[in-house]
């Protein structure tokens, strides 16, 4: 028997299953695990979510593992390497942004102690539950955490695409109320 999914979990797609099932708006505090997620939905920005879903393997590997004190450090011969790698989307400023953002998710955690205390602080560590299968883009929560991000140097974080990572990360879980991984 199948079981209910959201409406955007392709169930021909094994990939879309996969992330929805067991990643999608679970809460995330592992810090590196959120700066990847953070990375990737910087790239996704003008793709579609599968695209980066199929890519992701050589993402992990062309940006070291999401180890963000390796990628703040890229020299420029790091650069054109990941914009001649054909696995992941070679676009300059976003791979340029990876860059920048990882030197100021550095700076947060030597503020915060951890990426993980600043981002959940905005929610004082709770989860925004939305009961109405409204489909969203943004919210008042990723505005501020968009505008705070800007503010502290980073690129490729509008509130959309913050939005979609506080959906991927669980601090908002946007799952439909009939999806068996909504909370009851």
């Amino acid at each position: 028997m199948e079981q209910n999914r959201c409406r955007w979990a392709d169930p021909a797609s094994e990939l879309y299953i996969a992330y929805h099932d067991q990643e999608w708006g679970r809460p995330e505090h592992d810090d590196r695990k959120l700066f990847e997620m953070l990375i990737l939905e910087g790239f996704q920005a003008g793709l579609s979510w599968i695209t980066i879903l199929k890519k992701r393997e050589a993402f992990r590997k062309a940006f070291d593992g999401f180890d963000p004190a390796v990628v703040a450090r890229y020299s420029p011969e790091k650069l054109a390497e990941l914009m001649s790698d054909p696995g992941i989307v070679r676009n300059r400023r976003k791979i340029e942004a990876a860059v920048t953002n990882a030197a100021a998710f550095l700076e947060i955690q030597k503020e915060f102690g951890s990426f993980d205390r600043y981002l959940w602080g905005f929610t004082q560590g709770q989860v925004i539950l939305n009961t109405d299968d409204q489909l969203r883009a943004s919210s008042e929560l990723s505005d501020r955490v968009s505008a705070d991000l800007k503010r502290r140097g980073m690129k490729f974080v509008g509130t959309v695409i913050v939005y979609s990572f506080l959906q991927a990360v669980g601090v908002v879980n946007d799952h439909e109320t009939g999806c068996w991984c909504y909370p009851r």
